[in-house]
């Protein structure tokens, strides 16, 4: 994937970020473009925040991938940092493409370079096509999740 730019996400980038967030049949449900006010808001956040990486993964001055990846520092673990992955998103044009693994290796070397022992990430039991992709990259499914909607 040498046409491929991965560099950290700007307020332009926002509509295109939300149009692959929406691209998807369980997140279509979660997500809409009417509004893109509570979107600019979590940017605003996430690029003041050194401890956020808001991606894009462009080709052709073409949005064409996004992740995000948190730091988190911890006591766990000898007090291991670990890194987060959130939101990976490949659009519809270039799946299949490798550039699922490109992100993701990107994420791991960047959270290697900010000092994590592990990178972690979850995914909604729905996709089991994403599960075998992780697993294809050696992620290992050691844990059950949880969330709890505060809203």
């Amino acid at each position: 994937m040498t046409d491929v730019v991965i560099r950290r996400a700007t307020a332009t980038d926002v509509p295109g970020i939300v149009s692959m967030l929406i691209d998807d049949e369980i997140a279509a449900q979660r997500e809409s473009p009417a509004d893109l006010t509570p979107y600019q808001a979590a940017f605003a956040a996430i690029e003041t925040d050194p401890n956020q990486f808001l991606v894009v993964a462009e080709r052709n001055d073409e949005l064409v991938g996004t992740l995000q990846l948190t730091i988190i520092p911890g006591l766990s673990r000898k007090g291991a940092t670990r890194g987060l992955v959130e939101a990976v998103r490949v659009a519809a044009s270039a799946r299949g493409t490798g550039l699922g693994t490109t992100l993701l290796e990107w994420a791991r070397e960047e959270a290697r370079t900010r000092g994590c022992t592990m990178l972690q990430l979850t995914s909604d039991k729905a996709r089991t096509d994403a599960h075998r992709f992780y697993a294809s990259l050696g992620f290992q499914n050691t844990h059950e999740g949880f969330k709890l909607p505060l809203s």
